[in-house]
């Protein structure tokens, strides 16, 4: 009988416990339990494989070098506030180049010379000559060794100088554009012109920053080939009565005759940094001449009553076939470029354009709350509207547009930059990755796969260089954990097929190893030459590495640039002041340099905005 009387009590203790429960929320709204999930976040991370065996748990690292001040505070407080121990961010910096070498070691042993790695079965992809219309893969992939050129100033910012000259050379003497391949001009601009031509400033920079770098009887090969690259894009440009380029073109054969004559905002306006560059270079203005020209054509086809564009036209007649104006796919880079072609050319008509671009953004794109960290209201978020009307079109958005905060850093609207991070890092707690497209009304993935995308990397690295709070270093952390966990394969890093399910896709895109790794680890490597230099360097939109200096300021044909004359207005650095719509701050104040960058309160109501709690 006793028994019975002890097990009678346990039961009525534990329905006790469960009234309880169940009670607390009204009983004390203000605090916040975790909801069960079919999702959950992933424990605190353990050390990954590449920092040795026998290391510590990240975990004790982080108690020993926290402050110890955010004990007593609530749950994000304790997990992200307080200094980053030093010994901590070796090791991530050490594991992030661990996993760019164990990419880049699995493509040149089982894929090189072929453009792309296939992770699960150790063996290389080119294009899908069987299939044409396979614009998935033919768009990319060119029969170029795409990930071996995409991968080189990666190279150098690690300061591997040995394989970044063995890499080099072997482009040079096995890398040719003249191939039966029809490709899309944007892809092949901004992953192999813009990586050649990194590599090449890189090679003939007197400062060598990244350590010897140079190659012995370098005879600018690698800036031949990227013009050799470039005039075989040019059809794109001719025969189309909008000068907005068709979306691609055969490298031996000049545009297909059953070419597509729609194209996307992005893919047909974001060339102007590459061509530029490489006509400043050669003194020709043939390439960014043309470049420049789709810009101007696209910004003159933009919506009379909202200012805003589409993404997608038809290049012959500049009608918008797809009306839809956000800032992912299909529109991203667009932005991205004209502020970027600024900072390195100093054309005020590129500021300006951008800086009515982004209050047109600001107008009707952005919906929450004014300010960032302080008021009521939803969170600010950017959707999808109609070009014409400003009305909410979808309620996805897609993980292209995690590139924006970066963007925001740049142009000094840091606060802003913040809160539109903190939706896409939630996002990236509940599922390990970013969907391809995520519904925010239903808290779900409307397209469930992960293509290894760097956008979330780089407006951390971005927003940490803006701030040095370390909540962003316990960001990268995390994502580093989360592609080790569930992306690693037995011959590199595959695409996740479903987020949920963390099944995968026999693909590694080049953009892993260019952009990814990259970003992760001069986020870790506060010594990087890039940090330290006194040099002053640009990402392209595919990561690459340029030098923002006078040569790329100095043109001889503003005359025949269209539009222009010789009085037209050139800005300097150190006069660029662009539209600001939070705080118009240039960096976070120290005092919040060890507090979260956005408060609790806000960061609890992110989570639960994706279904995270």
């Amino acid at each position: 009988m006793q028994w019975r009387s002890l097990l009678l009590g346990l039961l009525l203790l534990r329905l006790g416990l469960q009234v309880l429960l169940a009670l607390l929320p009204a009983l004390a709204p203000g605090l916040c339990l975790r909801r069960r999930f079919p999702f959950p976040f992933p424990p605190p991370p353990a050390a990954l494989s590449p920092l040795g065996a026998g290391s510590p748990h990240w975990g004790s690292l982080l108690r020993r070098g926290g402050s110890g001040g955010a004990a007593a505070g609530d749950e994000y407080e304790r997990r992200y506030s307080g200094a980053f121990p030093p010994q901590l961010r070796a090791r991530l910096r050490d594991a992030a180049r661990g996993m760019f070498v164990f990419g880049y070691d699995s493509y040149m042993q089982h894929a090189f010379p072929r453009d792309e790695l296939d992770p699960l079965h150790c063996r290389g992809r080119g294009p899908d000559r069987h299939d044409p219309s396979n614009l998935n893969i033919n768009d990319v992939l060119g029969n170029y060794s795409l990930t071996l050129i995409d991968a080189l100033d990666t190279l150098a910012v690690m300061g591997n100088s040995s394989e970044f000259q063995k890499a080099v050379k072997l482009v040079i003497d096995t890398v040719s554009f003249d191939k039966d391949s029809t490709v899309q001009v944007f892809e092949a601009t901004i992953r192999v012109l813009g990586s050649l031509l990194s590599a090449h400033i890189i090679i003939t920079d007197t400062k060598q920053p990244f350590g010897d770098m140079t190659i012995k009887d370098y005879d600018n090969e690698l800036l031949h080939m990227a013009h050799d690259l470039a005039v075989r894009l040019l059809p794109a440009f001719e025969n189309t009565k909008t000068g907005i380029p068709y979306p691609r073109v055969n490298l031996k054969k000049g545009v297909p005759p059953d070419s597509n004559n729609e194209t996307c905002t992005a893919g047909a306006g974001s060339l102007l940094v590459e061509f530029g560059i490489l006509s400043r270079l050669l003194g020709d203005s043939t390439f960014e001449w043309v470049a420049r020209r789709a810009v101007k054509a696209l910004w003159s086809l933009r919506s009379n009553n909202t200012g805003l564009l589409g993404n997608v036209v038809n290049i012959q007649t500049g009608h918008w076939v797809g009306k839809q104006s956000g800032l992912g796919a299909g529109s991203d880079s667009f932005y991205e470029y004209l502020l970027k072609s600024y900072i390195l050319f100093g054309e005020k008509e590129d500021l300006d354009m951008f800086n009515d671009a982004y209050r047109n953004i600001q107008n009707h794109l952005r919906r929450g709350r004014e300010a960032c960290n302080e008021g009521e209201g939803d969170p600010p978020l950017y959707v999808n509207v109609n070009m014409f009307t400003g009305q909410l079109m979808n309620t996805w958005i897609d993980s292209l547009q995690a590139f924006f905060p970066g963007l925001q850093v740049l142009i000094g609207d840091v606060e802003d930059a913040i809160c539109l991070h903190a939706f896409y890092y939630a996002i990236w707690k509940r599922y390990g990755a970013l969907p391809e497209r995520y519904n925010w009304q239903l808290q779900a993935p409307d397209v469930p796969f992960y293509p290894l995308r760097p956008e979330l990397v780089e407006s951390t690295y971005l927003l940490y260089q803006a701030t040095k709070n370390p909540f962003y270093l316990h960001v990268g952390m995390d994502i580093l954990q989360s592609l080790e966990k569930y992306t690693k394969a037995k011959c590199g890093y595959a695409t996740l097929h479903h987020v949920v399910e963390k099944t995968k896709e026999d693909r590694m895109e080049s953009f892993f190893l260019s952009e990814t790794c990259k970003y992760l680890y001069l986020l870790f490597d506060e010594e990087n030459p890039l940090h330290k230099s006194g040099n002053r360097y640009m990402f392209t939109t595919e990561g690459h590495i340029v030098s923002v200096d006078e040569r790329f300021r100095n043109s001889l044909w503003q005359d025949i640039l269209p539009g222009e004359d010789d009085s037209a207005e050139k800005m300097k650095p150190n006069e660029f002041k662009a539209v600001n719509f939070s705080f118009n701050c240039n960096r976070v104040p120290d005092e919040r340099r060890y507090l979260l960058p956005l408060k609790s309160n806000y960061m609890r109501q992110i989570d639960q905005m994706v279904g995270l709690i």
